[in-house]
């Protein structure tokens, strides 16, 4: 028995993620949670024939409490794109507000739940998550997960471009970091099974792999962002949660975590001198496992790489965490 709730469903990438939720065999029962469609979302859902029965909620009612109580896992998609005339700082702010008012849902109703959150930018909205869940007393570091699989997803795509390699997900690469630009490091150095990437090309990967989103950005024509290849590496990411709570072993992801709370993850804070950092997880049934350590083995040229993440990632915690302990004036 699996409950999972999409909060933010009736969005670009909530509904695709939510058809993926539906569609596993582990999930028995899925609730959708958002602001506007949820009931309609719900239904069209419904009328597949798997396992999971499908439930639509919106904030009147209680809607919150009843989409997450009994939740064994909460994928966070919710967020509104950047419009425009609108700056970074005002998405932030209503973004980081959002995310802010469902993890106080989730450490009321459901403080147990495996928490995956995507909502942009992730490298401050965990934090965020963090923060509220210390406050009310229920903050496990070891269940709370910053979605970074489309990085990951990324590599082994553009990757495969250059290789060859007809099926790109036999590839694994250890992208790590954060999830936005110069904070995403791919160490292509530990890809198993190696890959050979000629030098005239390394950057150029490098940086695809960082800016992949602008791609898709420009070839939708201002119509959207990254929303159906979001869902598919959220859903990734929620099913190897969700085989791993049901005693699967050996389930390797890298997420961006809280370090400090989780096993092997103190000495990589020492190295990075940060708190929050994408590394490749072993996941269990009680969330992380443990943390593997792919930052001590980077190459020279990802070393460099690495430096920059970690002084973009501070500034992005600290934004994160000052946004909770002083609040922004409405």
């Amino acid at each position: 028995m699996v409950k999972a709730v999409v909060a933010g469903a009736s969005g670009g990438i909530g509904q695709p993620l939510s058809l993926l939720l539906k569609a596993d065999p582990n999930v028995t029962e899925l609730a959708l949670y958002d602001v506007v469609n949820t009931p309609g979302v719900a239904a069209d859902l419904s009328h597949i024939s798997s396992p999971a029965t499908v439930t639509g909620y919106l904030p009147k009612d209680d809607g919150l409490k009843q989409a997450l109580t009994g939740a064994d896992v909460v994928v966070i998609p919710a967020g509104i794109p950047r419009k425009p005339g609108m700056t970074r700082d005002d998405l932030f702010k209503i973004n980081a507000g959002i995310v802010q008012g469902l993890i106080e849902g989730i450490a009321q109703y459901a403080p147990k739940a495996y928490i995956l959150i995507i909502s942009n930018p992730v490298n401050s909205t965990v934090p965020i998550a963090a923060e509220v869940l210390k406050r009310a007393n229920v903050f496990d570091p070891k269940r709370l997960f910053g979605v970074t699989t489309l990085d990951v997803v990324r590599a082994e795509t553009f990757v495969a471009s250059i290789n060859g390699n007809k099926n790109p997900s036999e590839t694994t690469i250890p992208v790590i970091g954060g999830h936005s630009g110069e904070t995403i490091v791919p160490l292509f150095s530990q890809a198993k099974p190696p890959v050979n990437i000629p030098a005239d090309k390394l950057d150029a990967l490098v940086n695809r792999v960082q800016f992949g989103g602008d791609e898709v950005v420009k070839a939708k024509d201002g119509a959207g962002s990254a929303t159906l290849s979001m869902a598919y590496a959220g859903y990734r990411f929620a099913q190897k949660v969700i085989k791993a709570s049901k005693g699967e072993k050996g389930i390797v992801e890298p997420s961006y975590v809280y370090l400090p709370g989780v096993p092997g993850g103190e000495s990589i804070a020492k190295t990075t001198q940060v708190d929050f950092f994408s590394v490749p997880v072993e996941l269990g049934v009680d969330g992380v496992e443990k943390v593997i350590d792919v930052v001590s083995s980077a190459n020279d040229h990802e070393k460099k790489l690495l430096e920059a993440a970690y002084t973009g990632l501070k500034d992005n915690i600290s934004k994160g965490v000052e946004f909770v302990r002083n609040p922004p004036q409405k």
